[in-house]
């Protein structure tokens, strides 16, 4: 069976989060959608904007699709990555039977078989790039598949990244632990191999459980309160608190007070201050004493603003969006919803959404572009930093993910876009 996790056009609504990565690449609890698929029986394919092609195919071990396979699972890259979801999703896959799972009008996935389709043929994966969902909707009916009656939701704007985050954790980390390759050094406390914990550290796992992945290291005198995840060889720092659904990717580096967050790969948030109710992208920098604010003076609901339009969260706790590379000054403040994009430097208080590639100091009445070459020298720099190889297509996911967000801003003699 061909297993397809492919990207429709609202890949685009989840910007900044997606524009140098896929959507299935995007960590929602303590696991990514390709996390979850790679388990399934099948060869595991995707389509992907064609910017990300190449490091889909280094980074992700993914080949393009092949559409003309005899049996074709489809995933949604916007699929929340259910561990109850995908099991429920095998075992009608394993029956031979074709099908397809909705959420509010859009296709979740769909099994199709070639006895099935033979008399539609299946459009080109050229065609089904970044298809608009109605078209991924129109082919499931044309194809008359009978309705999976699995409740599977997508990921439709960056916020509900945090919100399905926080739903997840818990059943992603009991998940993790009955596979049984942890050790448990006390009730909730789950390590992998070559873990260290420093001394006079607390462990709670009254509200849910702690897991530590290999070669990490946990300062002395640090608070880790459940459910928390943390990836292989993180180095949590002395007197650091992470607690209450908190889930930190590999080869970070972490301080500070940590409630509620996603911090994905290669990141540093080492010094202290607070992030709470966030997404921090790869190789983000946060500088020492940088906080946001999750929660509004008024206790009300936070709105946020994604390409000009407000929309309702319905959550009353809620931080920032850090896109991938993006940097704060020391002492930097974020104040409630916002969303600062990819290749950013941003200096004293963040009161508005911040474009891509922008130099925001805005407090000072300074903001400027950040040229793609001095972005790409940047990445070069904290590779080294960390001993990854800067490849071809590193470079040029910068200058593809310049390209992309060049509406987010005006070049030239003409004022930028706030």
């Amino acid at each position: 069976m061909e297993i397809v996790l492919f990207e429709d056009s609202l890949v685009q609504q989840l910007y900044p989060i997606t524009v140098g990565r896929p959507a299935f690449g995007v960590t929602v609890g303590a696991y990514r959608l390709v996390d979850v698929a790679k388990r399934l029986d099948g060869r595991l394919s995707a389509i992907v904007r064609p910017h990300l092609t190449d490091i889909t195919a280094l980074d992700y071990d993914l080949p393009q699709a092949d559409l003309s396979a005899q049996s074709i699972l489809l995933i949604n890259a916007r699929a929340v990555p259910s561990v109850t979801a995908f099991r429920e999703l095998e075992q009608r896959a394993r029956t031979g039977a074709s099908g397809v799972i909705t959420w509010e009008g859009q296709v979740v996935a769909a099994k199709i078989d070639r006895p099935s389709a033979a008399e539609t043929p299946l459009p080109t994966i050229s065609s089904l790039i970044a298809a608009p969902p109605t078209d991924w909707k129109h082919l499931t009916e044309s194809l008359a598949l009978p309705d999976w009656d699995i409740d599977w939701p997508l990921l439709e704007h960056p916020h509900h990244i945090i919100q399905h985050h926080m739903d997840l954790i818990g059943q992603h980390l009991n998940d993790r632990i009955a596979q049984g390759r942890y050790r448990q050094l006390q009730d909730g406390l789950f390590v992998g191999e070559g873990v260290r914990l420093g001394e006079f550290g607390t462990i709670d796992t009254s509200q849910g459980p702690v897991v530590i992945e290999d070669g990490a290291v946990i300062g002395p005198y640090s608070l880790l309160r459940g459910p928390v995840y943390v990836g292989a060889n993180a180095k949590v720092i002395e007197y650091a608190a992470l607690k209450d659904m908190v889930s930190v990717g590999h080869t970070t580096k972490i301080g500070g007070e940590i409630e509620a967050a996603v911090i994905e790969p290669y990141s540093n948030k080492q010094h202290h201050g607070f992030i709470g109710h966030s997404y921090l992208g790869s190789w983000v920098n946060l500088g020492a004493g940088s906080c946001n604010s999750d929660l509004k003076n008024t206790y009300g609901r936070v709105s946020m603003e994604y390409d000009g339009k407000r929309v309702a969260t319905g959550m009353q706790f809620l931080g920032c969006i850090v896109g991938d590379y993006s940097k704060t000054a020391v002492n930097t403040a974020i104040f409630t919803g916002k969303v600062i994009g990819v290749c950013c430097m941003v200096y004293g208080f963040v009161t508005t959404n911040v474009p891509s590639f922008t130099n925001y100091a805005r407090v000072f009445g300074q903001m400027s572009e950040v040229p793609v070459d001095v972005a790409a020298a940047g990445q070069q720099r904290m590779f080294v930093r960390r001993n990854v190889a800067q490849r071809p297509c590193d470079v040029q996911l910068i200058r593809d993910m310049y390209e992309l967000t060049r509406h987010e801003r005006r070049l030239g003699s003409e004022p930028l876009i706030l």
